[in-house]
C-alpha cells in the first residue's frame, strides 16, 4: 500500500508521516508541485535519512542522491542515481499497457471520484477496462477515490496494489484510516 503526501501542507504533517512509518507503511510518494527547492530540502530533512529507501520523489529529483533516495517518480533526469526505480501516472489501461518495461509500477487514476479533488473524475470505467490490461512488467497500483470501503473491490477486480492520498489526509483520525485500510489490504 501505497501514501502520497497532500499536495499542499498539512498540520502536523510530519508526526503523521513518522507514525505511518512506524506502523508499516511501506511507500510514501512526496508529492509537493508547489515547494520550492528549500522547501522540499527542509521537508525531506525533517522526515529523516531513516525512511530514505521508502521515499519516492515527484518533483526535485536532483536532491535524491544527496537524501540516498532511489525511487523516482515521472523521472526528467537520473544520471546520478544508484539503481534507481521508476514509477509513473496513467489515465488510461491504454496508457498502462504503452508503457515501457522500465517503469517497477504505474498508477492508474481516477478509479472512483476523487476525495481530494473535488469532481475529478475518469471518462474510462477502470475496473472495467482492467480486463484489457495487456502490460504484466509493470505493477498496476490503483489511485483517485480509495477508501476503506472500495479497497477489497479493487483488488479483487485486478489492481496489483492501491495508492490512498485523500482518504489519508482528509480524515479526522488519519493513523486509524490508515490501519484500516492496511488491515484491508493485508487481508489479499
Amino acid at each position: 500500500m501505497i501514501v502520497i503526501t497532500n499536495p499542499t501542507a498539512v498540520r502536523n504533517e510530519i508526526s503523521i508521516i513518522h507514525s505511518l512509518f512506524e506502523n508499516g507503511l511501506e511507500l510514501l510518494h512526496i508529492r509537493k508541485p508547489d515547494y520550492s527547492e528549500a522547501e522540499m530540502v527542509s521537508f525531506l530533512t525533517a522526515i529523516g535519512s531513516d525512511s530514505s529507501k521508502q521515499l519516492v520523489l515527484h518533483s526535485h529529483h536532483h536532491l535524491a542522491d544527496y537524501f540516498g533516495i532511489n525511487r523516482l517518480h515521472s523521472p526528467k533526469d537520473v544520471k546520478k542515481i544508484v539503481n534507481p526505480i521508476f514509477s509513473t501516472s496513467t489515465h488510461s489501461i491504454a496508457e498502462f499497457n504503452a508503457l515501457e518495461e522500465n517503469y517497477s509500477y504505474a498508477f492508474l487514476s481516477p478509479v472512483y471520484p476523487s476525495i481530494s479533488k473535488q469532481g475529478y473524475t475518469s471518462t474510462e470505467n477502470h475496473l472495467e477496462a482492467i480486463k484489457e490490461r495487456s502490460n504484466f512488467n509493470t505493477k498496476l497500483v490503483a489511485l483517485g477515490g480509495i477508501s476503506a470501503e472500495n479497497i477489497a473491490e479493487t483488488l479483487k477486480k485486478g489492481f496489483d496494489e492501491v495508492a490512498l492520498l485523500g482518504t489519508i489526509w482528509n480524515s479526522t483520525n488519519t493513523l486509524e484510516n490508515f490501519k484500516k485500510c492496511q488491515q484491508i489490504v493485508h487481508s489479499f
